[in-house]
């Protein structure tokens, strides 16, 4: 039998360290730069304070953290946003081309 069967990790290695891609790792790195900044910019922060000079930190990681069937949350919020604001009403002729031809359908 001619059946090739892909390994799950097959696309994986096309990532940068396996696991960013271009857009995500600007992403983490711009969250934990800015993180980085504020820490030695604001002295003696307190938990509060502490907790919000994290946030971009936080939020990066978990916009490129991995989720199952997608490569990571951001890609699934791009998707979701995609599903919803797009049409979704698709026209099928069939597989006739020439019925576009014969028809005053001007929709094609």
């Amino acid at each position: 039998m001619n059946n090739y069967l892909i390994p799950a990790n097959a696309k994986k290695s096309q990532l940068i360290l396996g696991f960013f891609t271009p857009k995500d790792l600007m992403i983490f790195v711009s969250g934990c730069v800015w993180t980085f900044l504020m820490l030695l910019i604001i002295p003696n922060p307190n938990l509060t304070i502490l907790i919000i000079i994290f946030l971009p930190a936080l939020i990066a990681a978990f916009l490129v953290m991995p989720v199952p069937h997608y490569h990571n949350v951001l890609q699934l919020i791009t998707n979701i946003y995609n599903f919803y604001t797009n049409r979704r009403q698709y026209y099928w002729k069939g597989w006739c081309i020439y019925e576009r031809f014969n028809s005053n359908d001007k929709r094609f």
